[in-house]
């Protein structure tokens, strides 16, 4: 008897002697963090709560309607050159709506303080970084913003299981990006010219300024003005215009572009006057489109397209593939670049009433 409760003793002491160095372990190890803070968006004072806005209060009944739901990471997402039903399309769409649920639980936390909120991103965060294995195509990956968000929202409150996942799986992102791009032939064709191209450099600048890189942010920026001067022409004319006939492949391409530079202006870069060596701008691409979102021109989409898959899509009935382009299409846009250039607020407010309630809150201010 005496042995059997000797060997229990000892078996504790192993127990707790392991447990004491896993913790001493995880003490030593750098712990993560993100750096962006991309939104403004503060922990909010009482009283603001009961005076939010209805964007914000519209965003966080969203979230509250789903704070118990339980993630469906995929380690594959595919929807770039397909149709609905085509394919795992229509899983992916639906898998991808956790991404923006995530960045939208972050912001709710963020307002409300509500911990809620902060265990939705955990669950939703971890899963995900953990499942998802990145197959570096631009257009299946776009969304992953929503994922960076969330992180750089909460990763001060997250375990440190979460962060370091988080924090791995940006870097491998980010860095397979770079790769990618950087063993290309000079100059850049086909898709690495393209919105491809401005939605690689959106996930890369977003991603390396969360994960405090500097080797990757000077990549970053490096990218993003060789991309200024293959896609834009000094007139603010685009080669995804040439290419497809069409203002809705326009938006497309400068909306991540514009997100980019929201990166870089969180930390005092001030990419969307960064000119390429052709004398190409952000900013003039964006002045370029205005008369169009404006309407005081007009497009007929897609007439003269050199791509099969946009007469496919048009034969297959989806909306906006066909007749006149739709400004209202550019609103997120141009609610963007007022963040950045109160200039084109105006233009914003033509074309919605209010910007979606993600940003409202991510960014409530005006540019400054």
């Amino acid at each position: 008897m005496a042995l059997k409760v000797r060997e229990v003793n000892e078996s504790r002491f192993r127990t707790r002697a392991r447990q004491a160095m896993l913790c001493a372990l995880m003490l030593a190890a750098p712990v993560a963090h993100a750096a962006m803070n991309f939104c403004a968006a503060p922990a909010m004072q009482t009283s603001e709560r009961t005076n939010a806005d209805p964007g914000v209060k519209a965003l966080v009944k969203t979230v509250q309607s789903h704070v118990n739901d339980q993630p469906r990471p995929r380690a594959k997402l595919h929807t770039e050159g397909t149709l609905p039903h085509e394919g795992i399309h229509d899983e992916s769409v639906e898998a991808e709506k956790d991404l923006d649920l995530m960045r939208d639980a972050a912001l709710a936390w963020r307002v409300t303080g509500d911990e809620r909120y902060l265990r939705l991103v955990d669950r939703f965060l971890f899963a995900w970084t953990t499942t998802y294995q990145p197959s570096f195509n631009p257009i299946d990956e776009t969304n992953f913003e929503s994922l960076i968000l969330a992180y750089d929202l909460t990763a001060s409150a997250l375990p440190v299981k979460t962060r370091n996942a988080a924090n791995a799986f940006i870097t491998k992102m980010v860095t397979g990006y770079v790769a990618d791009m950087d063993k290309q032939p000079r100059p850049l064709t086909g898709t690495y010219r393209n919105n491809w191209q401005s939605h690689r450099v959106k996930l890369v600048a977003m991603g390396a300024f969360t994960i405090d890189d500097r080797k990757l942010i000077d990549a970053a920026q490096r990218l993003f003005v060789e991309h200024i001067g293959d896609n834009i022409a000094p007139d603010g004319s685009t080669v995804d215009f040439a290419e497809r006939d069409a203002l809705r492949y326009v938006t497309y391409d400068l909306q991540p572009l514009v997100t980019a530079a929201l990166a870089a202006r969180r930390h005092n870069r001030n990419w969307v006057a960064e000119r390429a060596p052709s004398g190409a701008t952000l900013a003039e691409a964006l002045n370029w489109l205005t008369p169009y979102a404006l309407g005081t021109r007009t497009h007929e989409e897609f007439v003269h397209s050199s791509v099969p898959f946009d007469a496919k899509r048009r034969e297959a009935g989806l909306p906006g593939f066909s007749g006149p382009w739709d400004p209202k299409n550019a609103s997120e846009l141009y609610y963007l670049a007022a963040r950045m250039d109160g200039r084109y607020a105006p233009v914003a407010l033509r074309l919605a009433p209010t910007p979606p309630a993600w940003l409202a809150v991510c960014l409530p201010l005006p540019a400054r």
